[in-house]
C-alpha cells in the first residue's frame, strides 16, 4: 500500500490472536494489540503526533524547540516528528537506565539533560525534578520552547480513545465480537489504558481495566512502580480494577516466551504485560476476550536483558536477588547510626546513585558506583574489603537495601542507610559536594 508521508502510518496496528495452547488460558480469547508496527516504533509515537500535530507549522516558524520530561520512546518519536520540521528537542530526564534508547536519541541529535533525583517521573516537590527544570528552563528563554507535556496533556488519552481504542473495538467487531471483556497494560504516562479502556467502555461498561507496574524498586523500562505512579498527573487510581506489579524477572522470562512462543518480538514492558494477563486471566472461572496492548520491539532492549540474564547470553549468571527473609535480616542504619560507625570503625561507603547526584551532595567520605555499575561488579564478584563494614547509600533506602543483602550472602559486614540520602539530608547530617570533572 502507498503513502504519502510518515505520519501516515502511524495507528492501524495489527490486533493478533494468541494461540490458547500456547498462553494456556482455557476459554480465553487472548489479544495482543501490536503497537510496535507505528512507524518510529512504540505506541509513544500515537502520543508525540497527537500533542504536536497541530502545532508544527507555528513552532517552525516562531522557532521553537520543544522540550518534554522523556527517557525514551516518547522522545525518539518527538525527536523524528520535529527534525523533519527543522524543530529540536531537549529531553529532560532523571537518568536513561538503557544503553540502547541513549544511543539511538543521541544519534538522532536530541539534546539530553540529565539530572540527578528520585525516580524518572515528575516530582514537583523535589528541587531537581525534571517538571521544575523545564518550568525553569522555559521562563528563562520565554516563547523559546514549546513543552507537550505528556504526563498531563489530554492528548495524549485522546490520542488512545480515537486511535487505540476505536481500533481495537473495530478490527474484533469485524470477527462478530462486540464484548471486549479485559484490557490489560503498562502503566508509564496512563495514556493507553485510560484513552483505549474509556472507548471500549461505550460498548461494553462492564469491561475490567489491569494495570500493571513494576515491583517497588524494580525497574522494567516503560512502566514505573505504584508509588511512582502517584507523581504521574494522568494517573486516577480509581480507574483500574486492578493494579499488578510484576518483577523483572517474570517480565524477562514472558518477553522470551512471547516471543518463542507467539513470534512476537516485543520489549520487557509488553512481556510484563503478558506476564501480568496470564496471572490475572487464570483466576477467570467464565470464558472472556482480552485484550493486552504491545509497546514496543525487544531489539533496544538486549543490554536490559543481558544484565537480568546473562547466562542467555553465555556469561555468568547473576545473584538470584535477595528474599524478602534476607532483606528484613539485613541492617538498616539510621543516619545517627552511620554517623557514629563512620567515627568508630571507617567503614567503606558506596554511594550507588548517578554522579550528578553524587557530585552536588553525598555523605562524607562515600564513593561512587552507580547502581547499573555494581549489578555488574556483583556478577564477578563483590569486590571491597572484607576488613570493614560495608553500608549501602541510594535515595531512599531501598535500592541500597538489596545491595547489602546480597553481600551479606557473600560474608560482608554489610548494611544500608534507612531512608537513603534523604534522610541524611533532612536529620542535617553534613554533606559533601565532589568537584566536577574535567
Amino acid at each position: 500500500m502507498r503513502y504519502d508521508h510518515i505520519t501516515e502510518l502511524i495507528g492501524n496496528t495489527p490486533l493478533l490472536r494468541l494461540d490458547p495452547a500456547v498462553h494456556g488460558l482455557r476459554d480465553v480469547e487472548l489479544y495482543a494489540k501490536l503497537e510496535f508496527y507505528n512507524p518510529f516504533g512504540s505506541v509513544k509515537d500515537r502520543v508525540a503526533w497527537g500533542m504536536i500535530r497541530d502545532e508544527l507549522d507555528g513552532l517552525a516558524a516562531r522557532g521553537q524547540s520543544l522540550i518534554e520530561a522523556s527517557s525514551g520512546n516518547t522522545a525518539k518519536a518527538l525527536r523524528v516528528l520535529g527534525a523533519m520540521h527543522g524543530i529540536g528537542l531537549r529531553a529532560v530526564t532523571n537518568r536513561i537506565k538503557v544503553t540502547e534508547v541513549r544511543e539511538l536519541l543521541q544519534l538522532l541529535g536530541t539534546d539530553i539533560e540529565e539530572l540527578p533525583g528520585l525516580s524518572e517521573c515528575p516530582d514537583p516537590t523535589a528541587p531537581n525534578d525534571v517538571y521544575s527544570v523545564i518550568e525553569s528552563t522555559m521562563a528563562r528563554a520565554p516563547g523559546a520552547w514549546h513543552h507537550p507535556s505528556q504526563y498531563t496533556s489530554e492528548k495524549n488519552i485522546e490520542a488512545h480513545y480515537e486511535g487505540t481504542g476505536r481500533e481495537i473495538h473495530e478490527d474484533l467487531a469485524r470477527d462478530g465480537i462486540t464484548r471486549i471483556d479485559y484490557l490489560i497494560g503498562g502503566l508509564g504516562t496512563t495514556g493507553s489504558t485510560r484513552g483505549a479502556a474509556t472507548f471500549l467502555r461505550k460498548h461494553n461498561p462492564e469491561l475490567r481495566t489491569v494495570a500493571v507496574v513494576s515491583e517497588r524498586g524494580d525497574f522494567i523500562p516503560g512502566i514505573r512502580s505504584e508509588t511512582e505512579m502517584w507523581d504521574v498527573g494522568l494517573f486516577q487510581p480509581d480507574f483500574y480494577d486492578r493494579i499488578l506489579p510484576i518483577d523483572a524477572g517474570r517480565a524477562v522470562d514472558a518477553t522470551l516466551e512471547l516471543a518463542t512462543g507467539h513470534g512476537v518480538l516485543a520489549g520487557p514492558t509488553s512481556g510484563a504485560a503478558y506476564a501480568a494477563a496470564r496471572e490475572f486471566l487464570s483466576e477467570l472461572d467464565r470464558p472472556a476476550v482480552a485484550v493486552f496492548i504491545v509497546c514496543d520491539r525487544i531489539e533496544p532492549y538486549l543490554s536490559y536483558i543481558r544484565k537480568r540474564r546473562p547466562e542467555l547470553f553465555g556469561k555468568a549468571a547473576r545473584a538470584q536477588p535477595p528474599s524478602p527473609r534476607e532483606l528484613a535480616a539485613t541492617p538498616a542504619l539510621t543516619p545517627d547510626e552511620l554517623e557514629e560507625l563512620d567515627r568508630t570503625a571507617r567503614p567503606t561507603i558506596v554511594d550507588t546513585r548517578g554522579a550528578m547526584a553524587y557530585r552536588i551532595a553525598h555523605v562524607p567520605g562515600a564513593s561512587n558506583i552507580r547502581d547499573d555499575q555494581l549489578e555488574d561488579m556483583f556478577a564477578q564478584g563483590i569486590p571491597f574489603s572484607r576488613s570493614r563494614p560495608l553500608v549501602f547509600v541510594c535515595p531512599v533506602g531501598e535500592v541500597s537495601l538489596r545491595f547489602a543483602a546480597l553481600a551479606r550472602r557473600a560474608g560482608y559486614d554489610a548494611s544500608s542507610l534507612a531512608g537513603g540520602i534523604g534522610a541524611w539530608r533532612d536529620s542535617g547530617k553534613p554533606m559533601e559536594t565532589a568537584p566536577r570533572p574535567h
